[in-house]
């Protein structure tokens, strides 16, 4: 089967996320500040994934609550378009997030994280969320 990474677009970072070998648990990874460079963005989410052996990646897609593809789900739909133009033999699935970052910080909460741990968290607990719902959906 493999790993799989989840991935959290942000304005300002990108949550990592990453499956066990068998595709059932997720576990928030890394962290990606945004480089202010789309491209250099895109080659560090391939590179964690080749580094990872991962062969399906899967990217928070953030619908409006309405379900409606919003401004944020466009852009989040482009740039999967464009990492699959990197043509890296990587597979990439789009799942929606809608309520992740909520359920990421009553996670954090939950377990006694303090406010600076969450917030340098956040981000990869929010894609371990996303690919958590992504694997539950297969099984």
């Amino acid at each position: 089967m493999g790993r799989i990474l989840g991935v959290d677009l942000g304005s300002r970072r990108i949550g990592i996320a990453l499956s066990d070998p068998g595709g059932v648990i997720a576990s928030p990874l890394a962290t990606i500040e945004r480089s202010g460079d789309a491209e250099r963005d895109r080659r560090a989410i391939v590179a964690m994934a080749v580094e990872h052996e991962a062969r399906t990646v899967v990217v928070g897609l953030p619908r409006e609550m309405s379900g409606r593809l919003g401004p944020a789900a466009k852009a989040a739909r482009a740039e999967v378009l464009a990492l699959e133009a990197m043509e890296s033999g990587i597979e990439f699935a789009l799942v929606d997030e809608r309520l992740t970052t909520v359920i990421a910080e009553r996670s954090m909460v939950g377990a006694g994280a303090k406010r600076g741990e969450r917030r340098r968290k956040i981000d990869q607990v929010a894609a371990a969320v996303i690919l958590q719902s992504y694997l539950a959906s297969r099984a």
